[in-house]
Order: C-alpha cells, then structure tokens, then sequence
C-alpha cells in the first residue's frame, strides 16, 4: 500500500530534532512520498535542504504563501521565477488567497496570485491554491484565466459540495486532510459526494492533525488516519483510497 501526503511543511524547525525519525515512520505507515509546499523567501534554503537530504521522499514546491505577500511583492515573485529558472519543482505553491485575518494585502495578494498562475502557465505546472474565506474570489480569477493546461488542487479544501463541484469543473483537485476526521467537519460531507478520482490526501503537517492526535503537533504518518476516515465515509477499503489518490497525486504533480 502506498499513501502519498501532497503537503507538509517537513522543513519548519519543529521538525528540526527528529525529521529522519518522522520520514522513517511515515514510510513504515506506507506514506512514500512528501510533497514540501514553500512558504517564503526564508523557508526556500530549508525546504530544498531537506529535499536534497531525502530526495527519494521528498519533493518540492516553489511559490510565495498569500499570508506572506507584502506590499513589495514583485520582488518576493522575482525570487520564485528565479527559483523556477533553476530548480525542479514539482509544482507552484502555495499560492492563493487567505481573507481569514489580516486583509491590509488583499489586493496585493489577488495580484501575485495571478503572477502565481502565469507561472504554472509558463513552467506547465500544477498550482497548489490556499483558499480559506476566499473560495469565491479565487473562483473568478482562475475563471477569467481559464485555459486547458490550468490544473491543480485546492489544498485543504474549506467548501461545501456545491463548491467542490465547481473545484472539479475547473480541472482541479480536492485536497483533504485531518479535517475530515473532526466531529461535524463539512468535509465528510464533501468526501461522500465526490468520487475518489478527485480527492488528494494531505497531513499539512505540523498543522492540523488528524484525530485521534488532535491537538499535537501533526505529521506525515498521520496520514492514515485521514486515509481511514475517507475508506470508512465510502465503504470501502483502506487499499483502494490508498491505490486512488496515489494514482491521483503521480498523474497531478508528474512524480515517479
């Protein structure tokens, strides 16, 4: 059986002491491969250390996070496309919008997230979209920039059915994650209605754990319990969520 987790932050510090011990055991969980989505211009040196130290693990991702556009944020893309120039990536991300908080940059985040798309347009990458309170808005952009080679995941996906329906009808992907094991979590809802060949399964280690290790520091073994909470939400096996949203995350990001 072969999991793959589509996105964790293996290289933040709170990894630093035992980041061998956690890949040994996501692998022993059956979590083959790790894809690393950047953060910004200080996370690029660690994350693609940590893709050079386990490069049959882990796979990088090249974009600047929306809660990191400042109001410079031509010279925070000018890294990325130098970055892009230069380096493998298995896609452009994260990138998208987030109106959770902070919206002083909202304006400048819907502007670099454009940039972001033209790149993947450029490079023919997946993007990896963050979308929290901003489904609608990133909607209409990728509307507006529609083309058939734009394709992707909306990474922890935080819509209902209507909205994963309409993730879907614009070529993209389902991320799901620990989320989905929450007591009232929408997601199991959205889980139900869509078929495997849409989902990708994600840990956004350290962040969000999976219950029944809510509350601690999250990471990519974890995955299985996401992986059986989805088998247990479509009657079916753990082999076959597994063998499907692996198939999907090779085919989407172009890994071997």
């Amino acid at each position: 059986m072969q999991l793959i987790d589509t996105h964790a932050h293996l290289y933040l510090k709170q990894f630093d002491s035992e980041r061998s011990f956690i890949l040994k055991r996501a692998v022993d969980a059956g979590v083959s491969r790790v894809l690393l989505p950047n953060i910004d211009e200080n996370t690029i040196k660690p994350m693609l250390q940590v893709c050079a130290e386990f490069p049959d693990n882990c796979c990088p991702m090249m974009a600047i996070h929306p809660t990191s556009i400042k109001k410079e944020y031509h010279k925070q893309l000018h890294v990325v496309e130098e970055q892009l120039k230069k380096q493998n990536f298995c896609a452009v991300g994260e990138t998208g919008i987030d109106l959770y908080r902070d919206k002083t940059f909202s304006k400048e985040q819907s502007i670099a997230f454009e940039k972001h798309i033209e790149m993947a347009y450029q490079y023919d990458l997946p993007l990896v979209i963050h979308s929290r309170n901003s489904l609608d808005e990133i909607f209409k952009i990728l509307q507006n920039n529609n083309n058939q080679r734009l394709r992707g995941v909306f990474h922890c996906f935080p819509g209902d059915v209507e909205q994963a329906y309409r993730v879907i009808e614009l070529g993209f992907m389902i991320g799901i994650g620990g989320v989905v094991t929450y007591k009232n979590s929408t997601m199991v809802k959205v889980a139900q209605e869509i078929d495997l060949e849409h989902i990708l399964l994600e840990t956004d280690a350290p962040y969000l754990a999976p219950v029944p290790e809510r509350g601690k520091r999250n990471e990519c073994s974890y995955l299985i319990y996401v992986a059986e909470k989805i088998a247990d939400i479509k009657k079916t096996d753990i082999k076959t969520v597994a063998s499907i949203t692996s198939k999907n995350a090779l085919d989407l990001f172009k890994i071997s």
